[in-house]
């Protein structure tokens, strides 16, 4: 993503998305090209809540993730 607001990190051992499968999906395996949504008043204790949306792949979930963040940033 072109936009000096995002991060992109490479997790070449897989802990995040294994962590990730587990915690927030309660999969076995790993997450990768996916997204995790959550809203301005998420906290985290054991693993982020409230999930307001999730998808993959982002390229075939873009539609899907645009419309689930259209009313977060509307002023």
């Amino acid at each position: 993503m072109p936009d000096p607001r995002v991060l992109h990190f490479w997790d070449a051992e897989r802990f995040a998305g294994t962590w990730f499968a587990k915690n927030v999906d309660g999969a076995d395996g790993y997450m990768w090209d996916t997204y995790l949504l959550y809203g301005p008043n998420a906290t985290w204790d054991n693993a982020p809540r409230p999930l307001l949306g999730s998808g993959a792949t982002i390229i075939d979930a873009g539609s899907e993730l645009r419309d689930k963040l259209a009313p977060l940033i509307k002023s």
